[in-house]
């Protein structure tokens, strides 16, 4: 094993012991002594540390059983391990951290539990780790039956819930699909990143001038794809360059602007990036 691998393999379970620990404190500062549960395997776990009165450190690794036997025959052994040690580990937080809880009201418990909850998980995820099972079994049921991850997480979740309210009550039920909502959009911020990226697909007729003044003023590398036959008003054409860039959102207006001094009839598209590795993003705060 070379350094650079011992290297990022630290690193890697550096992040997703933090991971660990911030799903931990979700669950043991917010979530857990108020009753409100999350989606998913922590959620059943929960739910039945409220019924049978277990301790739900003992609960969440045997919930996950399933899910792990399932993940065996669906998703790459590598992150089965690192899944199965990330599950032993907030079992084993949840069951040593005494953290008090420091507010009852409902609203505060939860948004800020699915808050930590959903960024210990996405950092688990963007590590190559799952502290939930309901991802493994999404991904079983899409490989098995066609049906989307999301769908099939999201249907599994609404049988949970709806239990919730039937074992518990509605109020409880309401405020964990509140929950369960925060923690989706803080796992998606979380494996996306908060910077904010733009692809730009831009067509037109002065596509050596654009592209020299891109180069020129943005400083940074585009692709140039040859398109062909494309109709339009002007009639049948056989060979289109298409200019493909990405570009800082800040940076968007400033691109357009320049895209209209030389060209105002260009066919520009945008669409968003979610993430971005490798080559060599600039930003511009000072408009020209």
């Amino acid at each position: 094993m070379t350094a650079h691998q011992i290297k990022n393999i630290s690193l890697e379970t550096i992040k997703i012991g933090f991971g660990v620990f911030l799903a931990s404190v979700g669950l043991k500062m917010f979530l857990l002594p108020n009753g409100f549960l999350d989606g998913g395997a922590t959620g059943i776990a929960i739910l039945l540390s409220e019924v049978i009165d277990l301790d739900i450190s003992l609960l969440l690794p045997i919930v996950s059983i399933p899910f792990f036997v399932i993940g065996y025959f669906t998703i790459n052994k590598r992150i089965l391990i690192k899944s199965t040690l990330s599950i032993i580990a907030l079992s084993l937080m949840i069951h040593f951290e005494n953290f008090d809880p420091i507010t009852d009201d409902k609203l505060i418990i939860a948004t800020f539990g699915g808050l930590f909850l959903g960024g210990g998980i996405g950092l688990a995820i963007r590590n190559g780790a799952v502290l939930d099972g309901s991802e493994i079994l999404g991904i079983y049921i899409n490989n098995t039956f066609g049906v989307s991850i999301g769908a099939s997480i999201l249907m599994f979740n609404i049988i949970l819930f709806g239990i919730t309210a039937i074992v518990l009550t509605p109020e409880i039920a309401m405020y964990s699909i509140l929950t369960y909502i925060v923690t989706g959009k803080a796992v998606d911020f979380t494996i996306q990143g908060f910077e904010n990226y733009v692809g730009m697909m831009i067509i037109s007729n002065k596509s050596l001038e654009l592209q020299d003044c891109f180069l020129e003023r943005v400083g940074h590398g585009l692709t140039v794809y040859q398109g062909v036959k494309g109709y339009g008003k002007r009639g049948a054409h056989s060979e289109r360059e298409i200019i493909h860039l990405i570009v800082n959102r800040i940076d968007v207006r400033r691109l357009h602007r320049m895209i209209d001094e030389i060209d105002e009839e260009a066919f520009v598209i945008e669409f968003d990036v979610n993430d971005i590795k490798g080559g060599k993003i600039k930003r511009y705060l000072s408009s020209q």
